[in-house]
């Protein structure tokens, strides 16, 4: 064995010898900054709520709350000492005991630390200071130095509390507060014996003994530590047997509610620009998030993407066989709002925010293709378009103003001819949509696009009419909010209230009030029609997941070449939207389309969200004229009309069709009108 450390232990232990010799009793000098013996309070984090008040993330660069030490059990304390420090109540901040020992062990070949919870604290707080990867003598002199002064000025009480909150636990979770938030779920006054003792297995080696991914070896560690603490008569052995045959049992999602790191940044961006320093901790920020379907948002989306890379022609690195360090993989994102307020239930920025925190939500911006539609077909009724009138699926030609020829095609390269324009929307026809955008005009289209939510530039061309214009997910999705809430506009909300550490609202963005942008009429009649894209139509894969007995609407989204590919959908209580593709468009896989690889993840993400739960309905506003009509040539339906091509159209009234227009002169057609008194 190399003589070297038993030399540096020797030259330690004389350094320790020689310190003790000159330590004085004198009154010491107040302290000054910038000194490795000084308290200081280490970086804070702020805490995000869901709008159930359940704990969804933290925001600093170390997540920690510090806490009194008078607010935990003694034993929480005495974990630490007894397996860290035992003589820690005895020293002066150098344990000159543990310093010969130290020598001892190593001179037999069995080398370990000897530094107490005083020099670990000096060299844990003030690593700028006293850098403890540094190991030759004169760091070690200097954290001795450091940690004597430190004892000086502080009880051991203080110290200690300071050290508990100082720690790193793993995972970026520092202090026993987070610590026991993230591993146990409850505050550190809450731990038991055998929690307390876990966590104290934790400064030896947070990634060794993770409680969460370890358990068996950090409980091996963890009775190693309840053994100490009854040998110090901290807890007797009684307790100390009992908590070792405790199992090691962690929570799920590090303690919060649901994973959602895209959403937490969205919201810590707001925060900051409203004036409130979160990222220096202390605050408490709640939001709008609903855990339940934001883990139902997550989920869908992890599983629908691995699905799509299992898909026969599939031909791009996978998830699971990525290159290292590459986020060259399909992406995705999911986003949810409440139709009614705009208020953000679920955000999922990518599949993996570690890799690639890159919040696609709200960020990218990408084509839309067909899921733009609606717009154009919202602003075709509202110019008293019925859903029944005829339209042409047919080849066109367009010059545009530099000469070329814009000529829109179908994804199946084929023309329909004449259908409905329910029908043109439920199976999704390019030049249905474009002919429309044509003759209402594409700068009302933008136009009401923009009246919906829609914030990015919309090109006054024929191709922004099937989804050329480029946006972000999150617009299109607010904009599809004003048809399931019958008409109105709102705004994407994150952020509830902000309070400080006196619960003192520090900032609440005002909610913006719905404005009415749509006739109720006409966003009746479209989602009535984007119920059939769901029933009939190109998202039919919906109805896997989802019973009859839940409304649901929608639109699928494909652009050129199969690089992204989209389903918005709405029920009653959420509108949603989905969005695949690379972060550098390319063709995802030879046939991609929005109806099979978007839409099931929504149906996926609704089916486990709305287990158990109650749906609402949809009901028609007043002033529309509904009647029974034949799906295939728009005709009121009479009794050669097959069962299957029945259904019941709604109309602006005077845009009926003759056969359910109310007449007044009819009744005289019976005879005149006797009345008797």
């Amino acid at each position: 064995m190399s003589l070297a450390r038993p030399a540096l232990l020797l030259a330690l232990l004389a350094g320790t010898t020689a310190h003790i010799a000159a330590q004085q009793p004198a009154q010491q000098p107040a302290p000054s900054s910038g000194e490795a013996w000084q308290l200081i309070q280490p970086p804070q984090s702020s805490l995000v709520y869901a709008r159930d008040g359940s704990l969804i993330g933290e925001i600093g660069k170390e997540w920690r709350t510090s806490v009194s030490i008078k607010t935990l059990p003694r034993y929480v304390g005495h974990a630490f000492v007894a397996i860290e420090d035992h003589r820690f109540y005895q020293h002066n901040g150098v344990d000159v005991v543990g310093v010969m020992g130290a020598i001892k062990d190593a001179a037999l070949g069995d080398p370990r630390g000897a530094s107490t919870i005083t020099q670990q604290l000096v060299g844990n707080m003030h690593p700028d200071l006293v850098d403890r990867r540094d190991k030759r003598i004169g760091r070690k002199i200097r954290e001795q130095e450091a940690a004597r002064e430190m004892e000086r000025h502080y009880t051991k009480e203080q110290i200690l509390e300071a050290y508990l909150n100082q720690i790193n636990y793993g995972h970026g979770w520092y202090g026993i507060e987070a610590g026991a938030r993230h591993y146990f779920g409850k505050p550190a006054a809450r731990l038991t014996i055998a929690e307390a003792a876990s966590l104290a297995s934790l400064p030896k080696s947070p990634v060794d003994y993770d409680p969460g991914r370890f358990p068996d070896r950090n409980k091996a560690r963890r009775n190693l530590v309840l053994t100490a603490m009854a040998n110090a008569g901290y807890i007797s052995r009684e307790q100390a047997t009992e908590a070792q045959r405790q199992p090691v049992v962690t929570v799920p999602n590090g303690g919060m509610s649901a994973t959602a790191p895209y959403f937490v940044d969205v919201v810590r961006t707001q925060a900051e620009r409203g004036g409130v320093p979160v990222m220096n901790g202390g605050y408490e920020v709640y939001t709008t998030l609903d855990p339940a379907l934001q883990r139902a948002a997550t989920v869908a989306l992890v599983e629908g993407t691995a699905a799509v890379e299992m898909r026969p022609g599939y031909k791009h690195a996978t998830y699971t066989n990525r290159p290292k360090g590459s986020s060259d993989y399909l992406q995705g994102m999911v986003v949810a709002l409440d139709p009614v307020t705009g208020d953000v239930r679920a955000l999922v920025g990518g599949r993996n925010y570690q890799e690639s925190p890159f919040n696609r939500a709200v960020n990218a911006v990408r084509q839309p293709g067909s899921s733009f539609k609606p717009i154009v077909y919202a602003l075709a009724v509202a110019d008293s378009t019925p859903a029944t009138a005829l339209v042409q699926d047919t080849a066109l030609a367009i010059t545009l103003p530099n000469g070329d020829i814009y000529k829109p095609e179908n994804s199946d390269g084929q023309f329909l001819g004449q259908l409905t324009l329910r029908e043109a929307l439920a199976r999704s026809r390019n030049p249905v949509a474009v002919q429309l955008g044509q003759r209402l005009g594409m700068d009302s289209v933008a136009a009401l696009a923009h009246a919906l939510g829609v914030q990015s530039p919309i090109d006054i061309v024929p191709s922004s009419a099937i989804g050329a214009s480029s946006l972000r997910p999150i617009e299109l999705v607010t904009a599809y909010a004003a048809f399931a809430n019958l008409g109105s506009a709102v705004e994407p909300r994150f952020v509830v209230r902000v309070e400080d550490r006196a619960n003192r609202t520090v900032w609440a963005p005002k909610p913006v009030a719905p404005s009415l942008v749509l006739d109720p009429r006409v966003a009746f009649i479209v989602r009535d029609m984007m119920r059939d894209v769901v029933e009939h139509g190109t998202a039919q894969s919906v109805r896997r997941y989802l019973p009859a007995t839940i409304p649901v609407a929608g639109k699928t989204g494909t652009t050129n070449d199969n690089t992204d590919v989209w389903f918005i959908g709405m029920t009653p209580e959420v509108v949603a939207g989905v969005w695949l593709g690379f972060d550098r468009p390319k063709m995802i896989t030879p046939g991609a389309a929005g109806g099979s690889l978007a839409a099931p993840i929504f149906g996926s993400m609704m089916q486990r969200w709305y287990a158990g739960r109650e749906t609402g309905t949809w009901e028609p506003p007043a002033g529309l004229v509904s009647g029974e009509v034949d799906r295939v040539t728009g005709m009121v339906a009479d009794a050669s009309t097959p069962p299957e091509r029945r259904y019941v159209e709604y109309f602006l009234e005077g845009t009926e069709p003759d056969g359910l227009r109310f007449d007044p002169w009819r009744i005289f057609e019976q005879g005149p009108v006797i009345t008797t008194f």
